[in-house]
């Protein structure tokens, strides 16, 4: 009878521990990863100045952007096929990345997010070639 009953316990400590286990395994995989991607506050501020360049063109609400770990894009209504510039901040030099028709991508030098007011022009005919496309 002791046999029986030392067995019958062990059985439901093991499987409560493993319940257990379970448990704890499923808290670790719930717990979501922290994102690697920190939005700035002088990325914002870069893309109120292309909305603002913008602007004379196109609705603001067309203008979005999508912050990745290696840039931060500016898009004209949400479409990844439809780049307006990515800009590159977050390294030691900063850069501008324009597009022409055929979407090739040109990178500038920056000092500051005011040089982009230098590249008013080609922002503004990038989102032509997408408004005549």
């Amino acid at each position: 009878i002791n046999q029986f009953i030392s067995a019958k316990v062990n059985d439901r400590l093991t499987a409560a521990l493993s319940k257990e286990a379970e448990k704890q395994q499923e808290e670790i995989i719930e717990t979501p990863e922290e994102s690697k991607i920190n939005t700035t506050e002088e990325e914002l501020e870069a893309y109120r100045i292309i909305v603002a360049v913008l602007r004379r063109k196109t609705a603001r609400e067309r203008i979005t952007y999508r912050d990745t770990q290696s840039y931060f894009g500016i898009l004209l209504d949400d479409n990844n096929r439809k780049p307006i510039c990515r800009l590159h901040l977050n390294g030691g030099k900063k850069y501008i990345s324009l597009f022409d028709r055929d979407k090739n991508e040109t990178k500038a030098l920056i000092n500051s997010i005011d040089d982009i007011y230098n590249f008013e022009e080609q922002l503004l005919k990038t989102v032509d070639y997408y408004e005549t496309d």
